[in-house]
């Protein structure tokens, strides 16, 4: 007898019953390889998989049992409005970066000029001219095989408003380029270990890890904004939970004005946003 989708849930709920998110993870596993929304898993539990269905889905528990990120079996994540690609080049998008958008969203203007810095999958970008379609948005990467998927990103939801650089930073850029700059950047310190744990096993060092104290890559961008940003412009970046502090002094020196801290929806300080004045 083949197995329903209540069966197939009890049996990936089961097996993943150690990790954070059992009923989640085997929700979504499920939906990918039945091609389904979650609503039709609710209102059609008695439906029955066929064969490549049951193999396929038991091969990605035992895959997700091992520790593979659930967005990496299924090479897809929501964020924001979006379903973005996703592949082992680039950081998983996460909720708590949709803090960045809302916060460029309550500051962005017609016409102005945005960009995103480490834009990996193109989450920030392409949400921000998904909302804004009279902005331009510039998204950059350092890394070639991150840009080429937020390219991918930007076909799939048909946005015509982004243009890509492979950069580091904002080194080869002119003063006064932009209106506004926003980053996810990596601000993991170097032996913090998180980092052999969870999902961040499977994503690459590069985009987590930033020195010693994890500020190193924040450091730069904070200067080199000061200098490519717009009189009036504004910047914004996400940091570690313990990094606030720091992250905002480093805005000050820089000489940022209206510097504010903002904290992501589990109550821990995720961004800070400032204004050039100089």
């Amino acid at each position: 007898m083949r197995p329903t989708v209540l069966e197939a849930l009890a049996f990936g709920r089961a097996e993943l019953s150690p990790s954070i998110s059992p009923d989640v993870d085997a929700q979504v596993m499920l939906c990918h390889v039945m091609q389904c929304n979650p609503t039709r898993l609710h209102v059609s539990p008695e439906l029955e998989l066929d064969d490549e269905q049951w193999q396929q889905f038991s091969h990605l528990i035992d895959r997700r049992k091992q520790g593979e990120p659930v967005a990496h079996l299924t090479g897809s994540r929501g964020f924001w409005t979006l379903d973005l690609l996703v592949d082992k080049s680039t950081l998983i998008p996460r909720p708590d970066t949709e803090l960045l958008v809302s916060l460029a969203l309550s500051k962005i203007q017609p016409q102005m000029n945005v960009i995103d810095l480490g834009t990996g999958t193109g989450a920030i970008a392409l949400s921000l001219a998904a909302e804004k379609t009279s902005i331009q948005v510039t998204a950059s990467d350092y890394s070639f095989a991150a840009l080429q998927l937020a390219k991918k990103n930007a076909r799939k939801h048909a946005l015509d408003n982004v243009s890509f650089i492979n950069m580091s930073w904002l080194a080869g850029f002119q003063p006064g380029s932009f209106d506004l700059v926003v980053s996810n950047p990596p601000y993991i310190e170097k032996l913090d270990p998180h980092l052999t744990q969870g999902d961040v096993r499977f994503e690459p060092v590069s985009a987590l890890v930033s020195g010693e104290d994890g500020l190193d890559d924040i450091r730069q961008i904070v200067t080199q904004a000061a200098k490519c940003l717009k009189q009036h412009g504004w910047l914004l970046i996400e940091h570690g939970f313990d990094q606030s502090a720091r992250v905002q002094q480093l805005f000050a020196d820089a000489g940022f004005d209206k510097i504010s801290a903002h904290q992501d929806f589990g109550g821990q300080d995720r961004a800070v946003m400032g204004q050039l004045t100089l």
